[in-house]
């Protein structure tokens, strides 16, 4: 998949395209329904899929005390939209001058002029241009348009805020339906207290580079994906009491891992089942046995 940041040196030798656009945040499954049409659509006619997509979520810019916190970070959803088979991603800087362009403008010099797109395919709820004023309606008078319905599962409509709210109580083998994949944090490793290794049960301590959304505090079972490895991983999220308020803190203990320290190690941590929920304990002797426990059932829950 070709990917292109802005349209400055876009320079499209195809005629036309079929263009889907969106922010597509997490690429969960509604979104994958309307990826899939737009790529069923340019396969019909012999074209490339151009998805158009952005480097924020629109209310960072828009409305930034309600700007949602991310599912997933723009390198995981472009291989996303790598493995559906999307042909050439766009990815425009949602910034101020951007906001205030109009429909028309958007059409014209971005999905028209630089994509060459010839036909779109979009949700039920798309809107873009200044004041969203270019609704579905809007563009289906100015450009062939497909606008995909709501997508459903068991009769729930999957929606990215849906599942933000599933994350946040700690559901995530929910979230990880409405997602079409487990729902995964992204980091990179740094020191810690070193309270784990101390315990005989070293984690890798992950700090995070943007805003995305984080699971309920506890116990979590999931897999440790890194350069190189992916391990089974009993992670905890909590939050560390310190002066004007908490850090919250991710931490994963690989079970088997016989490898080097992973400082500096870009990874990512998917979370399969919650465990329980994270309790303080009498002794060090308490909490070290249900680590142990902890482990076990990790392992238990992976391998069966």
């Amino acid at each position: 998949m070709q990917v292109h940041f802005g349209v400055g040196l876009l320079r499209a030798e195809w005629r036309k395209s079929v263009a889907c656009v969106g922010t597509f945040d997490g690429v969960q499954l509604g979104h994958q329904a309307v990826i899939r049409e737009a790529i069923s659509q340019a396969q019909d006619k012999e074209l490339p899929c151009v998805l158009v997509t952005f480097d924020r979520h629109p209310a960072a810019i828009l409305a930034p005390a309600r700007c949602p916190k991310s599912l997933a970070g723009l390198q995981e959803n472009l291989e996303v939209f790598r493995e559906l088979g999307v042909s050439a991603t766009v990815v425009l800087p949602f910034d101020a001058e951007l906001s205030r362009m109009s429909a028309e403008r958007f059409l014209r010099e971005i999905l028209i002029g630089a994509v060459r797109a010839s036909s779109l395919v979009v949700g039920h709820d798309f809107a873009m241009g200044n004041g969203r004023e270019g609704n579905t309606d809007w563009l289906a008078s100015r450009l062939p348009t497909t606008v995909v319905k709501p997508f459903e599962i068991d009769g729930v409509r999957v929606s990215s805020s849906a599942i933000r709210r599933m994350v946040s109580e700690g559901q995530v083998e929910d979230a990880a339906r409405l997602l079409g994949r487990p729902f995964a944090l992204s980091g990179v490793v740094v020191g810690g207290q070193k309270l784990g290794r101390q315990l005989g049960f070293p984690t890798a301590n992950i700090a995070r580079s943007f805003d995305q959304a984080v699971p309920a505090q506890g116990i979590y079972a999931g897999w440790l994906t890194f350069p190189g490895g992916r391990y089974m991983a009993a992670s905890s999220i909590r939050v560390r009491p310190a002066a004007g308020g908490g850090d919250q803190t991710v931490e994963a203990y690989l079970l088997d891992y016989p490898g080097k320290s992973l400082y500096g190690v870009s990874v990512e941590l998917e979370l399969h089942r919650r465990l329980r929920e994270e309790r303080n304990f009498p002794s060090l002797e308490d909490l070290t046995h249900q680590i142990k426990l902890d482990v076990e059932e990790t392992r238990q829950l992976l391998t069966s």
